[in-house]
């Protein structure tokens, strides 16, 4: 099954002003609608290494939601635990400045509820064949702890991608039994209640390398926008993966791609640092573009010793 990926889909509405962007006044622009969402859009930039990941998600009974399977499959995403309920579906609405930031979101969250059923049902053929596990830890804790306790079971990799910090910090249990925790900045803030602005990612690779090993994190690694990303693990060990150089055209989505490339590095024996610097190649191929996911690459550009067809055959089976 390749890399399973767990978690909600999303339809973007993005907004973009054509004149300089005014917060409190009318903004004439333009406005698109793209598919999104964490899970999915992690999902698309694993299989746009070409590594045949599975997705287990809902979506609802829209022509947006067949639009959005079709793609997944088209890019060779197994699809077969994609269910369709009534509130499958979840929308971001997003207002972007004349910089590709993002100043203002609203989000209304799908329900996940049918994820957990098909984990009672499909859970061990799921997990059991998995090269590893991507989960959103701000899903329902119930839904969770059934993932982890098999993942436990079958001794799979769990990788935590988070979309809501503030959910996510009441899932501390729980981020200490994966395999490493991927977060920005101000997200890691949040996390140890501390405020780290200011900070160089020098100073920045020492405190998380300290804090995640206090909070029983085994591995973390929190990016800092245009200065890069910092990894720590146990042992004291930590480091600093410089950002590439871009023009920024829009930001969405770079996140999810810088996550995407180190649970594929994590997960197919590169170390964390090797892992940190795939996740910031595919996060800088996204900043470029107006696109959510990274465009297509083969698993030799990073150096990566994974037989596609193996994976193929195995999703066929």
């Amino acid at each position: 099954m390749g890399i399973v990926v767990v978690g909600a889909v999303m339809v973007d509405i993005k907004g973009y002003p054509m004149c300089q962007y005014i917060p409190s006044g009318r903004n004439v622009g333009r406005v698109v609608q793209v598919h999104g969402g964490v899970a999915r859009n992690v999902v698309e930039d694993i299989a746009n290494v070409e590594l045949k990941p599975t997705f287990v998600s809902v979506v609802d009974k829209s022509g947006i939601s067949e639009d959005v399977v079709a793609k997944l499959e088209r890019h060779k995403v197994d699809t077969r635990f994609v269910k369709r309920t009534e509130n499958g579906l979840g929308t971001w609405l997003a207002v972007f400045d004349n910089y590709g930031d993002v100043v203002a979101s609203v989000s209304q969250r799908p329900d996940l509820s049918e994820i957990g059923t098909m984990f009672e049902e499909h859970g061990d053929e799921i997990v059991k064949n998995a090269d590893s596990i991507v989960v959103e830890v701000d899903m329902e804790s119930s839904i969770l702890k059934k993932i982890f306790n098999l993942a436990e079971k079958y001794n799979k990799k769990v990788f935590a991608v988070v979309s809501n910090m503030t959910i996510a910090m009441e899932r501390r249990d729980l981020l200490k039994k994966t395999d490493c925790v991927v977060c920005n900045i101000q997200e890691a803030g949040l996390l140890f209640t501390e405020d780290y602005s200011g900070k160089t990612p020098e100073e920045m690779a020492e405190i998380i390398q300290k804090k995640a090993e206090l909070a029983g994190i085994s591995n973390m690694i929190v990016t800092m926008g245009s200065q890069g990303a910092v990894w720590a693990q146990p042992g004291g060990k930590c480091g600093v993966c410089p950002a590439q150089n871009v023009v920024v055209v829009d930001t969405t989505g770079c996140g999810d791609a810088f996550f995407a490339g180190v649970a594929i590095g994590l997960t197919y024996g590169k170390t964390l640092a090797d892992s940190c610097a795939i996740g910031t190649r595919l996060a800088s191929s996204v900043i470029a573009t107006k696109e959510n996911v990274s465009p297509r690459f083969l698993p030799s550009e990073f150096d990566l010793d994974v037989d596609i067809k193996s994976t193929s055959d195995a999703k066929n089976k």
